[in-house]
Formats: C-alpha cells, sequence, structure tokens
C-alpha cells in the first residue's frame, strides 16, 4: 500500500517520478472507470453523497470519494438503453461507441453495488423506487462477487438503463508514475425519488452526504482526505444552488483528460501540476530528507 498524505499526495512519487525519467519505470495502462456524484437537495443547497475508503484498499486509501470503479468487459454487453443512444454518448465521452455504453454501464452498475442507488427503470419514463428488499440485496451482492452480469440483471427485471439520469461533469486520469492507473470518467446524477443511499460498499468505513462547500472547507483544513480530481469536481459544484442547477450545467462542460504533469529538475528536484488545476502543484525538493512544498 502506498502512503498518503493529506494532500492526496503519494510519498514515493517523487521516486518513482525520477524512475519513469530514467526508463526504469514503465507507465501501466491505465484501466477504464466511471464515478458518479449523487445529488439531492439539502436544506442549504445541493449535498453529495461520498464514501470514505477503508485504510487497506490497495488504491485511495482513507480517501473520501464517490461511488464508482472500473469497467468490467461485460459492461459492453447489449443492454436495455434509454436516453441518448450510443453515438451521442460516444461523442460526449471522446471514445468508440461500445466504450461509451462500457463507462456509462460501469456507472450505474457501481453506484448500485456501492450505495444501492439504481439508475434504472421498467421504461424511458420510470425510474426503481425502492432497491431495499432482500431480493434487490441479493442480486448487488452477486454483482459486486462477478456472479452476475449487469446485462443479465437488468434483463432478469426488464429493467432498461436510464441513461438520461447522468451527465458528464469531468474526466482524469491516473498519473503515469501510479502503480495502479485509472481513466475515469465522472459524472452527476439525482437521487431517485423513493430510493436512499445504503451503507453497503465493503470498499469503505464510512458514507456521508455533504455539502460541497462543508466538504471542500474539510479538505482545505486537512480533515478530509481526497485526490485531486475529488476535490476538483467538488469545488465545480459550488456555483449552484441546487442539484438541477448544476446537472443543467453538464452539457458545457470541457471532458479533456486531465493528466498530471512531472517536471524532473538537473538537481533532482520535482515540480508535479495538474494543467488547468493550479492549486494540486507540488514541489518536492532534491533528497530523501527535504520537505514537501505546496502551492496553493
Amino acid at each position: 500500500m502506498t502512503s498518503m498524505d493529506g494532500g492526496g499526495v503519494a510519498a514515493a512519487w517523487p521516486e518513482r517520478i525520477r524512475a519513469l525519467r530514467d526508463g526504469e519505470l514503465v507507465p501501466a495502462a491505465p484501466r477504464r472507470a466511471a464515478t458518479v456524484l449523487l445529488l439531492r437537495d439539502g436544506r442549504d443547497g445541493p449535498v453529495v453523497h461520498m464514501l470514505r475508503r477503508h485504510a487497506g484498499m490497495a488504491f485511495a486509501a482513507g480517501m473520501y470519494a464517490y461511488p464508482g470503479g472500473g469497467v468490467d468487459p461485460r459492461d459492453e454487453r447489449p443492454v436495455g438503453w434509454a436516453g441518448p443512444g450510443l453515438d451521442t454518448w460516444a461523442a460526449a465521452l471522446g471514445v468508440a461507441p461500445a466504450h461509451a455504453q462500457a463507462v456509462v454501464c460501469a456507472a450505474v452498475r457501481e453506484t448500485f453495488e456501492e450505495s444501492g442507488v439504481l439508475l434504472a427503470g421498467p421504461d424511458a419514463s420510470a425510474v426503481v423506487a425502492d432497491t431495499t428488499g432482500e431480493d434487490w440485496e441479493a442480486d448487488r451482492t452477486a454483482l459486486v462477487r462477478h456472479e452476475l452480469a449487469f446485462a443479465d440483471f437488468l434483463a432478469r427485471r426488464h429493467l432498461v438503463l436510464r441513461s438520461d439520469l447522468l451527465a458528464p461533469w469531468a474526466r482524469w486520469i491516473t498519473p503515469e508514475f501510479e502503480a495502479r492507473r485509472y481513466d475515469t470518467w465522472f459524472f452527476l446524477a439525482l437521487l431517485p425519488a423513493g430510493q436512499r443511499t445504503r451503507d453497503v460498499s465493503g470498499e469503505a468505513d464510512r458514507t456521508a452526504w455533504l455539502r460541497p462547500a462543508e466538504a471542500v472547507a474539510g479538505y482545505d483544513r486537512g480533515e478530509l482526505v481526497m485526490l485531486p480530481p475529488t476535490v476538483s469536481t467538488l469545488r465545480a459544484l459550488l456555483p449552484y444552488g441546487a442539484a438541477a442547477d448544476a446537472l443543467a450545467a453538464a452539457p458545457g462542460r470541457d471532458l479533456s483528460p486531465v493528466l498530471a504533469r512531472a517536471e524532473v529538475g538537473e538537481d533532482g528536484s520535482v515540480v508535479l501540476s495538474w494543467p488547468g488545476h493550479d492549486e494540486f502543484t507540488q514541489v518536492f525538493p532534491a533528497g530523501p530528507d527535504a520537505s514537501r512544498e505546496e502551492v496553493r
């Protein structure tokens, strides 16, 4: 497990960055993934559902994040579909239609697996109202264990995936020097009427509905640990007074992938930056005992 500090930066990164520069490290291929910012309106504006990942997780241990995970190869299997067609989704996400379907399916599947919320319904105008019964839980567990394909789950229950309930929000790719890498699309979705989130994720030790401003303030104080994509997507929600307003703004979002850039100086110092996101710039002086500087 890689240790990380409160700013979400791995202590081993400078060494790995230098190894990458020297040709001693081959970047891992990023795995396609999807994550969903579930929103609902609270007393003082929108709130977002967040999970704190178990300290023993191999990736983003102890971090606050959203329901999400990697694409399952079976996510490309045909499913009942409602909402924009695959060509529209492919253009929005910047991938081939089959890959677009897999990403959208992963977003819906992972949200159900990690929160119990299902963005699907019997037809294009309805959403299931309650997923808390024992039969639903049995199916959710089977999905988590890869004993059941998402396409088979939907077909068995005569459901269509409601892709129209998802709004693309951002895309981030894990830095080249990380051992585990993901090409992740972030989506917004409103919590469907009648459904509720449940603390069912085996990857989390805490769940909470937080106002974006509250979560960002916790990060700024060093109390909530998050990776840069999580903080960035939260900050992007701050201008909106209602969850529906944020979803309405999603079509204008730039989905160009954000990938960290690392520069190694002649003295061995490292400057790590995320283009367009200056708050995350980190400066690592040369030498294993040198302290890290943050540029905010």
